[in-house]
């Protein structure tokens, strides 16, 4: 008689919001990246090449990283108002009140 094995569950890749320090799966937060060309711009397939950093859908989280130096410490640049405004306007396309996954949980309990 052999064994059975349970089947093995996938690695999910974490990853850390600069602004408020919370983990969460990598699919779920967005990938900011500064590249040598376009400069700071969002990275929607967290593929390209460049420096990442991530960001939760919090409005807040997008508000500080945006209006303060956080951003550009972990990017390791300097935002210029195009890549400011480019920011802005991803921020203003989200949705108004995202979940965080502690509201998640409890809303499906």
């Amino acid at each position: 008689m052999s064994k059975q094995q349970p089947p093995r569950r996938k690695h999910v890749p974490q990853r850390t919001c600069i602004v408020c320090r919370e983990t969460n799966a990598k699919r779920t937060l967005t990938r900011i990246v500064r590249t040598a060309d376009v400069g700071v711009q969002i990275d929607p397939t967290g593929k390209m090449n460049g420096r990442g950093a991530y960001l939760c859908d919090k409005r807040s989280c997008w508000k500080r990283a945006i209006e303060t130096d956080v951003l550009a410490k972990a990017l390791r640049t300097e935002l210029t108002d195009a890549d400011r405004q480019r920011l802005q306007e991803a921020m203003l396309k989200m949705p108004e009140l995202a979940a965080t996954p502690a509201q998640e949980q409890q809303r499906q309990q």
